[in-house]
């Protein structure tokens, strides 16, 4: 980590459609110069938003073994050493599943006969520009390729290219599955955004959990607000939970029809404001509006 950060937020929910997106954007749009990386690699959709300039792509490779018929002789080793059900031999000849390959080399330290070696197939591709609306910060995002099933790796790629200095702001895929982790991980703190509906309910208790146990503090933001009984139910959980709700993003058809065309409605600049200030408050880093302005201090 670069000691020039100030804080990273991740926002994240139980399911898909809660809001995460437009929280992230919220955010930067009242900090512009902050970074925003969009974890979700099998459907980004924040360069929709950002409109970014000057896109660098990085090719990501991950290992996966290759093996030699001429030295291999079926013996099972690979096989018996593999804890993810990757291989399989049929006769003399290893079978590899590689959609259940973590790219571990246990089967290469496993082998005797020096059959199996590293190879490396792409899986997708980190995207870095320069955002040229609802902002002027930096997006990082990356494209999973298609038929490629493990997203793990191309996000781990993605948070390495963490800026110097400013603000960094996670937009997490939704779930609570290994893609969801990865991108939490490394945290200052997690936003997670819900909607007052059963379903919000019972996935934000399920996303809280797992964050929980990474041991990141949490805030809520409970998006489409409208006053109704769900709000109050999502509301009693946080305090029971002792969990702070930062903010409350009102249902509006306006507000959807400006997301829709792409568009960040400025009215919500005040509540982009009180939400970095509550963060400032949870992480116990300094007044201002946006983190690159803040000294960090021991927390």
């Amino acid at each position: 980590r670069k000691g020039g950060i100030s804080v990273i937020v991740s926002i994240a929910s139980g399911k898909g459609g809660t809001g995460k997106t437009t929280v992230a954007l919220l955010l930067m749009a009242n900090c512009p110069n902050a970074t925003v990386i969009d974890c979700d690699v099998e459907e980004p959709n924040c360069h929709l938003f950002l409109q970014p300039i000057s896109t660098v792509e990085r090719q990501v490779t991950v290992m996966v073994p290759a093996f030699d018929a001429d030295l291999c002789n079926g013996c099972g080793r690979c096989v018996s050493d593999c804890l993810f059900n990757a291989l399989a031999v049929t006769g003399k000849e290893v079978l590899l599943f590689d959609e259940l390959c973590h790219g571990c080399g246990g089967c290469i330290l496993a082998c005797t006969r020096g059959a199996v070696s590293e190879s490396f197939t792409p899986i997708g591709v980190v995207r870095t520009g320069t955002a040229t609306q609802n902002g002027a910060g930096k997006l990082i995002d990356g494209l999973l390729n298609v038929g490629a099933v493990a997203a793990t790796p191309l996000i781990k790629a993605l948070k390495e290219n963490l800026p110097d200095v400013g603000d960094v702001i996670v937009d997490c895929p939704p779930g609570t599955a290994c893609s969801m982790v990865a991108a939490v991980a490394g945290s200052d703190y997690c936003l997670l955004v819900t909607e007052p509906t059963p379903f919000g309910l019972h996935d934000l208790s399920l996303a809280a959990g797992v964050v929980k146990m990474l041991g990141i503090p949490i805030g809520v933001v409970i998006n489409k607000s409208d006053g109704g009984e769900w709000d109050t139910k999502v509301s009693a959980w946080c305090k029971a939970e002792n969990i702070s709700i930062l903010g409350l993003i009102p249902h509006s058809e306006a507000f959807a029809r400006e997301y829709a065309a792409g568009r960040i409605s400025p009215e919500y600049q005040a509540l982009a404001g009180e939400i970095w200030t509550n963060i400032s408050r949870e992480v116990k880093i300094g007044e201002g509006t946006c983190g690159h302005e803040r000294k960090r201090r021991d927390r």
